[in-house]
């Protein structure tokens, strides 16, 4: 087979096209494919009407490696004049419209980036960051026009840092698909609003739950667009459990400078073991857990704010309202009357959103799919080393998570 056949083949090119020649350079190690157009009849890509041929220009894209010869594909490309869509460039089909690589260098690209950093892959295919970042954003542009609409009934809504800075965006996951559907900007009322206001009224009242801390901007913003929203709004047991650990945490952190103060030390290098769930704790080194349980059982303030956090642990066990409410109530009045002033902080805080919690308990919100995206997205972050806009990071959070279809359109033969 000539080389020219060969790559025509490789290509999937075929009438009207056709391979000219090829050219191997190998003090460079590339080799160019010159394409042609066979001069046949030209069609409208618009409205498929006959039109005639305006004029040609030369484009080249970057193919996948012949061996380990980086190889470009060049055609004049023919442009048609139809009168109704005036004159534009007729369609190749080895790439897609604007795009400067094949549809299978690109998909390439893709797969690569879907395991490694901009960089690394910048590195490995020997293309610019620039021209990845690109191949990124029109993938998720891509996946994003081609996403359907389809009844969500079950959403997630999180913040998460972008920058070392306190720089948020708010994340919204469609918990029952694993996916997310939206990265807004900054974490207030707005940040919410285009993604509700995008949904159709029908997808508005399909929502049966919608899983989020308690922040108030997020909660006003629910309430406003969506219908029977105080049922539905849950705060589930990872953002309740946030809290009461920082509220342990904080009442540690005071007791102990006041031991230091008296040269007591017995809560040094000990944070971990009061925020640390069960499972962690049986995995501890026996002498570290030796240490806990005499703590545990001191008479430490630390100790009775461990045990009100650790009861309300048990809390998310009810399968009904009512014998869940009384439970809440009853905790709620012992976390009050603790004299721990960060425990009662937090213990009014969940008293007054107790209705969400309720809904999370009947409504079997969990965060198992929040924690797995977040932990994506903590990845996509420290592959980046960090991002300096939101725009890059919504595209890469897109990309990474937003179960899209991001691939381009490739030549018939290369389908399976």
């Amino acid at each position: 087979m000539q080389d020219r056949e060969l790559y025509a083949t490789i290509l999937g090119i075929g009438k009207p096209w056709r391979v000219k020649r090829v050219e191997v350079r190998a003090g460079a190690e590339e080799v160019e494919v010159f394409v042609e157009h066979d001069g046949s009849a030209l069609s409208c890509s618009e409205c498929s009407a006959s039109v005639s041929r305006y004029d040609a220009r030369e484009r080249t894209w970057r193919h996948l490696d012949t061996c380990q010869y980086k190889t470009l594909l060049t055609a004049e490309v023919p442009r048609a004049k139809c009168e109704v869509h005036g004159v534009h460039q007729v369609q190749v089909p080895w790439a897609e419209p604007g795009g400067r690589f094949t549809a299978l260098f690109e998909s390439l690209a893709i797969d690569w980036l879907r395991e490694a950093s901009v960089s690394a892959v910048s590195r490995r295919l020997r293309v610019s960051w620039d021209e990845l970042d690109g191949i990124q954003q029109r993938a998720v542009r891509r996946g994003l026009s081609r996403r359907k609409v389809e009844p969500v009934t079950h959403l997630g809504i999180d913040e998460t840092s972008y920058q070392k800075r306190h720089e948020y965006v708010t994340v919204v996951t469609d918990t029952k698909r694993a996916r997310v559907l939206e990265v807004a900007d900054g974490r207030d009322e707005t940040a919410l609003e285009s993604f509700y206001k995008g949904l159709s009224d029908e997808q508005r009242n399909g929502i049966v739950a919608v899983s989020m801390d308690m922040w108030r901007a997020y909660i006003k913003t629910t309430r406003q667009f969506v219908p029977d929203a105080d049922s539905k709004i849950a705060f589930d047991r990872f953002h309740v459990a946030k809290h009461l650990n920082e509220a342990v945490d904080a009442v540690r952190k005071q007791e102990h400078r006041q031991l230091r103060a008296d040269g007591d030390a017995r809560l040094l290098r000990t944070k971990f073991l009061w925020l640390m769930g069960p499972e962690r704790r049986r995995a501890l080194p026996h002498d570290r857990r030796t240490l806990f349980s005499a703590l545990r059982d001191s008479a430490l303030k630390v100790a009775r704010a461990w045990a009100i956090k650790e009861t309300a642990r048990e809390l998310w066990s009810y399968t009904t309202r009512g014998w869940a409410e009384r439970a809440w109530k009853k905790w709620i009045g012992w976390a009050l009357r603790s004299r721990l002033e960060p425990v009662r902080k937090t213990a009014r805080m969940i008293r007054e959103h107790l209705r969400g919690i309720l809904n999370a308990i009947l409504l079997g919100v969990t965060n198992a799919t929040a924690e797995s995206l977040n932990a994506k997205i903590q990845w996509i972050k420290k592959t980046a080393c960090g991002f300096r806009n939101r725009a890059r990071f919504r595209a890469a959070i897109l990309f990474h998570c937003g179960g899209l279809d991001l691939y381009p359109s490739l030549p018939a033969h290369t389908k399976s």
